[in-house]
This record gives C-alpha cells, structure tokens and sequence, in this order.
C-alpha cells in the first residue's frame, strides 16, 4: 500500500509544481509532501489514499446485477474518478494546512471524510443509470 501512497503522492507533487507552486515528496517512503520554504506537510497514511472507498464501490459494483463487461468498465472508472477526487483532496489539505491548522482539521476529519464517500456513492448511481439505459437500449422493439 505504501507504494501506492506515494505514487498519489508524487501525482499530487507533480500537479502541484505544473501549477506554479512549490512542493517536494519526502519520508523514507516518499508518502510525505512538503512546501520547501516554511517546512509544513501532509502525510498519505494507508487511511488516505482512497483505497477503503475504492473496494466499498468495488463491492457494490459486483454485487450489482450486470454483465462482467459493464461491471468491468464500472470498477475502471470508479477507480479513476475516486482516485482523481482523492488527489485534490490531497492538495486541497497540503494548501489548507499552510493557511490554516483549524480549517486543516476540519476538511481533513468531517469535510473531504463525507465528499469522498458521497464521490463514491454518485459514481455507482451515475453507473446503475448507463447498465439500465444499456439494457433497456437492447430489450427495447426494433
């Protein structure tokens, strides 16, 4: 899991630096992000990363009644789209930390907790909506 952490870490650092901003990944297992001039940083601990929500979608997705296909291309995209929210979480709280450790706390606990868990659950309606137009497209008369 560590390797994946990092990996969203160096996504994150990298957006960061495309951006015009500063920020360098430290930590003996590179899940540290840091702004190079006052020091301050987020840690991406295995709770972070996105990966609880990504298997709670993947659960639901397979337990959903649809082709191995549609549940295939579901698992993909929700993947995606939780692990592209997760990454401007991430950001977001490595900017809000610099500006502020109470608004810090309070996106980091209650505020990206709900919205990444709310990505998750708009991800599987948005695809139970394409398996049913998918299937009442091929059941439909000629």
């Amino acid at each position: 899991m560590t390797r994946f952490s990092s990996g969203l870490v160096n996504v994150s650092a990298s957006l960061i630096r495309v951006c015009g901003g500063r920020a360098k990944v430290e930590g003996e297992t590179g899940t540290i992000l840091r702004e190079p001039v006052h020091g301050s940083g987020v840690e991406m601990k295995d709770g972070c990363n996105g990966v609880n929500v990504t298997i709670l979608l993947w659960a639901a997705v397979l337990a959903f009644p649809a082709s191995w296909m549609q549940k295939a291309k579901g698992l993909l995209a929700g993947s995606l789209a939780i692990q592209g929210i997760n990454v401007v979480r991430f950001i977001s709280l490595y900017y809000l930390l610099q500006y502020s450790r109470p608004l810090f706390d309070f996106a980091h606990e209650y505020l990206w907790e709900s919205l990444i868990m709310l990505d998750a659950l708009v991800v599987f309606w948005l695809w139970v909506q394409r398996v049913f137009r998918s299937v009442a497209a091929h059941s439909a008369p000629a």
